[in-house]
């Protein structure tokens, strides 16, 4: 049975039972807690706290989704036979409808009628309970109706209570299934609500959500004895040269297609959050393909099998935008990449404080000193290297604040600072026109358009944003007229507060790099009352902001340059 014939009885399976289909969301979270989407239920959890309506989105109270995901914590751990750092998620999902029992029944049912696994392979962990929680007795009890009872365990709190996905949110209970020995789905019956004390109170309705990881699926229904056996590996790995060792070829064929998903939803490499995970991602890849002397441009081959092998099910994937942006960071990598080595080749023994030293001069991370590092680096830890990129991270937060601490700053948010009034009447305008360029470029060039970055003085705006080319005179005349044009109109700037979930389903921006309070202001650029009921632009915002746009004065783009592989700087300032 082939992966796609598995995505195909899924979909199937639970449509039957009254789930509608949802398509994957971003693996850029709306939630700025979280660096990544994780799982499947990211993009639900407004629907099981009670803070959405599922019958009004999608029409009752039953989803299943294929979600695309990514995990960072097993980065160094790939090219053995498990782990991963892009992977999909079979998911369903309940709000207020049904619990325990239909669940379990139903991943009975998948496991053993719609993929063939014998009753005898499959097993389950409940939660045995402790002060929080009691003893989950229902879903034991459903288990054991359906498989023997030494093949039904109890496990502890770290293995079978699950959430939140954050800092805060919905939790409970949860099932682990195994075929052999082989987790293949997690149930989470959501009961709770987990602040940030981690307190619980009762969740206002019962919630369900089910993740079955495809790649563990596939591998269990094909017989392999690892991930990497499964067909939406082997095509890609069979592209890779025949001389690199199995290991190489298993990160390769991992980071490619992490690569790829990455790039296609809006990140790009850099050195912060989630730029600098693709950017040790396409690294290691480079300095793989450095070291063996392979022809990196094979990497465009393998780029259009994993569009061809996952084209019809993500079709957002642009096979243009990941060689470009991939071939422009290892044609900037490879010159420090030559250096490194070279130094590298010169010392005896690696330990953090000079693999840190290796990072700082020549951008090498921390995987490809170790890699390349062999014997001399077998000391060097990740938690060293780790700790001593804190201590230079506090040196520089320490200076920072000795730079602005004697300057007596009016404000200082920032991406905001003012040290008198003067200042401040300036910053105000030039914040709001950094709002207005924001939705300008993205109604000239539309929604792939994502900030990221800004950073404004009395002097002048800055912001970043992506962009895959540098912007001719012509279209930078148009952007500066649709600014003024909106200054003109004298168009009313309306703050309002509501809750973080609320707001973004209200359609409001928000920066996804920016950690958010649970409620939120939001700042619209025209009034929605009026009789056209449209806003220029409506952004999640701290302020501060005029009262109306004709107080911003005229708008002048300074400079456009690149920040990175596709990210534009534009500079701005307002008379």
């Amino acid at each position: 049975m082939s992966h796609s014939e598995i995505r195909q009885k899924f979909i199937k399976f639970f449509e039957s039972r009254g789930h509608k289909t949802v398509p994957s969301s971003s693996l850029l979270p709306n939630d700025p807690s979280v660096l990544f989407t994780t799982a499947g239920m990211q993009q639900f959890k407004s629907y099981f706290t009670g803070d959405a309506d599922p019958v009004k989105d999608f029409g009752g109270r039953r989803t299943a989704s294929i979600q695309k995901a990514m995990r960072t914590s097993d980065i160094d751990e790939v090219g053995d036979k498990s782990h991963l750092t892009f992977f999909e998620m079979l998911g369903h999902f309940s709000f207020g409808d049904y619990f325990k029992k239909e669940t379990i029944q139903w991943t009975y049912e998948f496991l053993t009628g719609e993929l063939g696994i014998d009753k005898e392979r499959i097993s389950a962990t409940v939660f045995a309970g402790d002060q929080k929680i009691p003893f989950d007795s229902e879903s034991y009890n459903a288990w054991a109706q359906l498989i023997p009872q030494e093949k039904i365990k109890k496990g502890p709190r770290e293995d079978n209570v699950w959430g939140p996905a954050g800092p805060e949110g919905p939790c409970g209970a949860a099932n682990e299934v195994y075929v052999d020995d082989l987790e293949v789905a997690t149930l989470v019956f959501m009961e709770y609500y987990c602040d940030k004390n981690q307190s619980l109170t009762l969740l206002p309705q019962k919630g369900v959500d089910v993740g079955w990881g495809l790649e563990r699926l596939v591998q269990i229904v094909q017989s392999k004895d690892n991930i990497f056996e499964i067909d939406l590996f082997v095509p890609i790995i069979k592209l890779t040269p025949s001389g690199m060792d199995e290991r190489t070829k298993r990160i390769i064929a991992d980071h490619s297609r992490a690569i790829a998903f990455l790039l296609t939803d809006g990140v790009r490499p850099s050195n912060k959050e989630q730029g600098y995970v693709l950017r040790r991602l396409m690294r290691r890849i480079i300095t793989h393909f450095y070291v063996t002397k392979t022809d990196p441009t094979l990497m465009h081959d393998i780029f259009a099998k994993v569009l061809e092998m996952y084209g019809s099910y993500h079709p957002e994937l642009n096979a243009n935008v990941i060689i470009h942006e991939f071939d422009n960071e290892r044609e900037k990598f490879e010159k420090t990449l030559r250096q490194g080595i070279k130094e590298l080749e010169r010392i005896e023994n690696i330990n953090a404080q000079s693999a840190f030293r290796f990072y700082e001069s020549f951008g090498l991370p921390y995987e490809v000193i170790k890699e390349l590092g062999g014997d001399k680096a077998k000391d060097l830890t990740r938690e060293a290297f780790d700790e001593e990129f804190k201590k230079h991270q506090e040196k520089s937060r320490a200076g920072a604040e000795k730079k602005f601490g004697g300057h007596g700053l009016l404000l200082n948010t920032g991406g905001l600072k003012a040290g008198n009034e003067e200042e401040l009447k300036k910053v105000t305008r030039l914040h709001t026109a950094t709002h207005l360029l924001h939705a300008s470029l993205r109604k000239i060039f539309g929604d792939e358009i994502k900030q990221q970055g800004s950073d404004i003085t009395s002097e002048r705006l800055r912001f970043d944003f992506t962009f895959p080319r540098k912007l001719t005179n012509d279209e930078l005349r148009q952007i500066e007229d649709m600014v003024n044009d909106v200054i003109k109109k004298k168009l009313p700037v309306i703050k309002t507060e509501m809750p973080y979930e609320e707001a973004l389903k209200s359609g409001a921006l928000a920066f996804f790099k920016q950690k958010y309070p649970e409620r939120v202001n939001i700042y619209s650029i025209g009034d929605p009352s009026s009789s056209s009921g449209q806003v220029f632009s409506k952004e999640l915002c701290g302020g501060p902001h005029v009262s109306n746009t004709l107080e911003i004065g005229k708008f002048k783009i300074t400079k456009e340059e690149s920040t990175s592989a596709g990210i534009r700087r534009i500079r701005a300032i307002v008379e």
